[in-house]
């Protein structure tokens, strides 16, 4: 995840599954790119406008999922998941041809989309990746939540706390090394709510797709699913996936170290907007050890320019 090189798959991956809020069954096809393409979403569902860049300016939505869409409004939902596994496989360059409006959510983790980037196989471009390195702390908090990130040598590391009434949830509290850590734990924790709250969930046309094979769910003092939890943090540690997925939309990979409490997509979100909107905040850098700032606009394929 933290060589030198972009990466980008070596053949194409083809996926189906039923989306979580739309309940609508849809197939990913995962196909190379070339080195700064980065990761482009095309919905082959419709003829033209149809390319969305993943890219923190396009979220058009963070509410329960990160939704992002063109200027066309064309759009694309629940895309975390799909994009943490990207973020942990260290993948840049991909199309990835969707034929609805909805990434599948499989099992409610990453775990499948790890498994499949695996088996296929990992290519070497030949250009280097950049980096963006935080130098200086930024906070932000919003509604009780809280997020912050400052300066690292070069890593991510999160520490995410999250807190809930409930005698299975509780407070949970988990600090991972992206580059040091085995992540396993991670990409293997699944989306989750209390039983309490499913009704009201789909009362706002949501989680159409949900069930007991792809999201835990805990019901008083007993967690729902046949087999239990994957892992005793397997709550907060979904919600690191979630964030490492929203962070892959930064367009480059983070150094620093996030402190957040409470937080979701939509925190996130406006967090990496307020960490773009200060070029002071940040360096550019092919060395993640560097303190050279190349200061160079990142362009993908002429769609956008991230204002790093």
């Amino acid at each position: 995840m933290w060589d030198e090189a972009q990466h980008t798959i070596k053949k194409t991956i083809n996926i189906s599954g039923i989306g979580l809020h739309t309940g609508i069954k849809s197939t990913l096809k995962i196909e190379p790119a070339k080195a700064d393409h980065g990761i482009v979403f095309k919905r082959i569902d419709l003829d033209k406008n149809n390319e969305i860049v993943a890219n923190f300016k396009n979220v058009s939505s963070a509410k329960l999922c990160t939704k992002i869409q063109n200027s066309f409004g064309v759009s694309v939902s629940t895309v975390e998941h799909l994009l943490a596994a990207f973020y942990i496989c260290g993948i840049d360059n991909l199309m990835i041809g969707v034929d609805g409006p909805e990434v599948p959510i499989m099992d409610g983790s990453a775990k499948d989309f790890i498994k499949l980037i695996k088996n296929c196989g990992i290519k070497n471009l030949n250009k280097k990746r950049k980096y963006l390195k935080i130098v200086k702390k930024i906070n932000l908090e919003e509604s009780g939540k809280s997020i912050s990130i400052e300066p690292k040598n070069n890593s991510l590391n999160v520490e995410f706390t999250l807190s809930y009434d409930n005698p299975v949830i509780k407070t949970q509290t988990n600090n991972v090394d992206f580059k040091n850590h085995n992540l396993k734990d991670i990409y293997s924790a699944r989306t989750f709510c209390l039983y309490e709250d499913i009704e009201k969930i789909k009362q706002a046309g949501l989680a159409k797709g949900g069930s007991l094979e792809n999201a835990v769910v805990v019901k008083g003092k007993e967690v729902m699913n046949e087999g239990g939890l994957r892992s005793e943090k397997e709550f907060v540690n979904h919600k690191i996936l979630d964030l490492s997925g929203d962070f892959m939309l930064a367009g480059m990979r983070v150094i620093g170290s996030v402190k957040c409490m409470h937080g979701g997509h939509e925190l996130t979100n406006n967090f990496l907007r307020k960490v773009f909107s200060n070029k002071e905040n940040f360096i550019i850098t092919e060395n993640p050890n560097s303190s050279t700032n190349i200061g160079k606009v990142v362009t993908i394929q002429k769609r956008l320019a991230v204002n790093a």
